[in-house]
């Protein structure tokens, strides 16, 4: 199962550089902007909820998806440009088995304890 969901992850990954593609940006903001979502682990500075709060609004895929669809609605390609970089970031991150945080611990996702893939 780990597998399929991991070929599942990847094949949105690749739908997110196609989705990139048919913007209007240089292919270089892509890899440039892939891993700022990971900003959202600033909250752990705080505490481990506040972490995981900010964390999952970074890299929860409906979040992007409604950020994407409000900038296509509103002919804004910075807003889709952010609705793709944070769908494809938060694939990318579970294609290796970072999943949404819990409020208890960082290495607990919803895919499972973080190190034991």
């Amino acid at each position: 199962m780990k597998t399929t969901l991991k070929m599942e992850e990847l094949a949105q990954f690749i739908f997110g550089i196609f989705m990139f593609s048919q913007l209007d940006f240089a292919w270089w903001w892509f890899p440039a902007l892939l891993l700022l979502p990971d900003i959202g682990m600033v909250g752990y500075l705080i505490n481990a909820k506040i972490g995981a709060l900010i964390y999952n609004i970074f890299h929860h895929k409906a979040i992007a998806i409604v950020i994407g669809l409000i900038g296509f609605y509103s002919n804004n390609q910075i807003l889709i440009l952010i609705g793709i970089i944070l769908f494809s970031h938060a694939s990318f991150d579970r294609i290796f088995g970072y999943g949404l945080k819990y409020p208890d611990s960082f290495k607990n996702t919803h895919l499972g304890k973080i190190g034991n893939n």
